[in-house]
């Protein structure tokens, strides 16, 4: 029997277009993810994965994405949630352990009080990022070798990376994002982070269509001058006046080109030699041929396939 748009009531054909575009979106994100680990070989056989679980959207889609992953690649790797309650004011506690018996997965909730900290040190009205990350970092490391962890997973996605970017180019002088796998800074932990190929936008809507409880952090993005919140914005600005601009600048951080740019450490243009043709060389008089329409803009991504065939041995 056909239900109608009235009075709240949806109708069978908005229920089937809906759960026909929620597949659609998790079969991206599995594939984008999968893709992902494959590029980077984030995972290998015999891995025990710490999977840094904040109770926000991305950290839950990672959680979501990993134990498909796990439950699909050919090789065998272990995951558990490791939480961190930094103690701030409201918190609650009880949210994530009765989650995660759920999904009887195996887990932590690491207890420090990294709120009081960072409140008595950084004066009201200051961004509190740099002081709470390092403190943050350094006891999920700790955590990590306890528990004999031999990958970090964290929830960053495309869109962090791409902001990150544009803050080091901005405020830093330097051309560097964060990278979807990395050394730690004390060279013991290996870090990796699976969404690296997935929109904000497409982790939102899963999220929200999965009912997670999330749980908002009054220490980080919620700051109102946060210059990664001012970054966000525009970027946000750009994808609306100009369609696909954000997959191109993504694009572009896959396809550096060294000796195009200006850093004679990176290239070697001191010895450089007449005959030496290198990256297709240059027209350098002439203008350079620029695309009318954003690389990657508009893929579609209707055919793709539920899972990669993956090989990370």
């Amino acid at each position: 029997m056909p239900y109608y748009l009235q009075g709240g009531v949806v109708s069978h054909s908005a229920q089937a277009k809906a759960q026909y575009n929620l597949n659609k979106l998790q079969k991206r994100l599995r594939r984008l993810t999968g893709q992902a680990v494959m590029d980077f070989n984030m995972i290998e056989e015999g891995d025990r994965i710490m999977v840094c679980l904040s109770g926000g959207k991305d950290s839950y889609t990672m959680l979501d994405m990993l134990q498909h992953l796990q439950r699909v690649a050919p090789i065998k790797f272990d995951l558990f949630a490791v939480n961190l309650d930094q103690k701030q004011p409201g918190f609650p506690e009880h949210v994530l352990p009765e989650y995660l018996d759920n999904l009887n997965i195996e887990y932590k909730i690491v207890e420090e009080d990294t709120y009081s900290i960072v409140t008595d040190i950084i004066p009201e009205g200051k961004t509190t990022c740099s002081l709470c990350s390092r403190l943050r970092r350094g006891i999920l490391y700790r955590t990590a070798k306890e528990l004999g962890a031999t990958k970090i997973a964290l929830g960053h996605h495309r869109d962090d990376m791409i902001e990150t970017l544009f803050l080091n180019m901005f405020y830093g002088g330097k051309l560097k994002s964060m990278p979807a796998k990395l050394m730690s800074d004390n060279g013991e932990h290996m870090v990796i982070r699976p969404l690296a190929y997935c929109k904000e936008a497409d982790i939102s809507k899963y999220a929200f269509s999965q009912g997670y409880p999330i749980i908002p952090c009054n220490l980080c993005g919620s700051q109102e001058n946060l210059q990664r919140k001012h970054t966000k914005n525009m970027l946000e600005q750009w994808n609306k006046e100009h369609p696909g601009r954000i997959e191109s600048i993504f694009t572009a951080m896959q396809n550096v080109v060294p000796s195009h740019l200006a850093d004679n450490q990176l290239f070697d243009f001191t010895n450089l030699q007449t005959g030496d043709v290198i990256d297709g060389g240059d027209i350098a008089l002439d203008k350079p041929d620029i695309p009318k329409v954003p690389v990657n803009h508009e893929q579609d991504e209707t055919n793709q396939a539920d899972v990669v065939t993956i090989n990370l041995s």
